[in-house]
């Protein structure tokens, strides 16, 4: 038996154009050494014009033929041209094998759709109980702190307590009496369309003073609140996560439930409820403009809001704003705490405090709808 001679490759310079003159056995018993060999001849030459010639090659398989590929994919990405010349018939129906994918038969395709949905529905299952598992985790602990602080106050740094309690109230403030006096005046000119066919315009005050109070008030405060509280509490925690101050804090042994994270959701629990009253109170001025454009004067739209309005109305809203403001700043420190490392991890994390912020109240506002159907409140 003749012994293969092992492939080796010669340069051939014609100006800007260099050919690659192969010969001998492009096998993956020779091709480690000619590998590193063709690389090297190529990032030292860099030719405009690349021609692997195989004319005079003895035998070839898949490991030759993936140097040719790459000596070509090389060539490509940097913009140069790049051509296999002289390739015996014998060897192309093996290098279009290489360079075509794959047609999966019916049978073959239906299975690996099958296993992708099988696969991609574990890997989402798994995702879940991860999730889930730190989400009780979090709640655990935030219940847990919060009982060693109302047994012990000193426990809890008042002095965040009141600057976050600054941050959340105050600076929201603006936004929230531009909003709700936007809201009662759209609404109240929205409603006196319908309302003015059947001569019942008087009824404006009634249904914008309901919708405030027991629904709209409330859901639109912990929306503004999810946009400008949550992604804050999110960024911040998530910007302290990234530069491993938290790391910091725990190897300081200091507890970040009770240091970053307590002080916010006590906060934004307190200040939501006094949030919801002034948009209320400015949604009801906004209604009140368009009585007064109507011609009702505005004793006459007190009195109809003294009528509809009660005391269960506004404590069932006030409830809802405060377990508004509880899910707003928990969702927030936990995707803060979440946070991953790299450049977008906080992004990503604000965003997704932002998003699961407003779809934890939309289910909240649901389940508190449920609640106070079935006690006819």
């Amino acid at each position: 038996m003749v012994a293969e001679v092992q492939g080796d490759v010669e340069i051939i310079k014609n100006d800007e154009k260099i050919t690659f003159s192969f010969h001998g056995a492009l096998r993956i018993e020779f091709i480690g050494a000619l590998w590193e060999k063709c690389i090297a001849l190529q990032n030292r030459y860099q030719p405009e014009s690349l021609i692997l010639d195989m004319q005079q090659i003895t035998s070839c398989d898949t490991a030759g033929l993936s140097l040719l590929m790459t000596l070509l994919q090389r060539q490509q990405q940097s913009h140069r041209q790049g051509v296999m010349a002289h390739l015996p018939a014998v060897y192309q129906p093996l290098l279009d094998k290489m360079t075509q994918p794959k047609k999966l038969s019916d049978e073959e395709g239906a299975k690996k759709r099958s296993m992708f949905s099988v696969t991609t529905f574990g890997y989402w299952m798994v995702i879940f109980a991860r999730d889930l598992k730190t989400n009780i985790i979090f709640i655990g602990q935030v219940i847990y702190q919060l009982g060693l602080v109302l047994r012990s106050p000193r426990r809890l740094r008042w002095q965040d307590l009141w600057l976050t309690v600054e941050q959340v109230g105050p600076y929201a403030l603006v936004i929230i009496v531009l909003i709700g006096f936007l809201i009662g005046l759209i609404s109240a000119f929205q409603a006196a369309i319908p309302m003015r066919q059947f001569g019942v315009d008087l009824y404006i005050a009634n249904l914008v003073g309901i919708s405030l109070l027991r629904e709209m008030g409330p859901l639109m405060t912990a929306v503004l609140l999810a946009g400008r509280t949550a992604s804050s509490f999110a960024a911040e925690i998530g910007t302290m996560k990234v530069n491993q101050e938290i790391d910091a804090l725990q190897t300081m042994g200091l507890d970040v439930v009770r240091f970053l994270v307590l002080p916010r959701i006590i906060a934004t629990t307190l200040m939501t409820p006094l949030l919801n009253i002034f948009l209320i109170f400015f949604g009801l001025l906004g209604c009140a403009f368009v009585m007064h454009t109507l011609g009702f004067t505005m004793d006459v739209y007190i009195r109809q809001l003294s009528q509809v309005m009660q005391w269960d109305d506004f404590i069932g809203g006030m409830v809802k704003a405060t377990a508004f403001g509880i899910v707003i700043a928990s969702v927030g420190c936990l995707h803060g705490l979440k946070t991953r490392f790299g450049a977008k991890a906080v992004g990503y994390s604000t965003t997704q405090a932002v998003v699961n912020s407003i779809i934890m109240l939309i289910l909240v506002d649901g389940i508190f709808a449920c609640v106070y159907y079935a006690l006819g409140v």
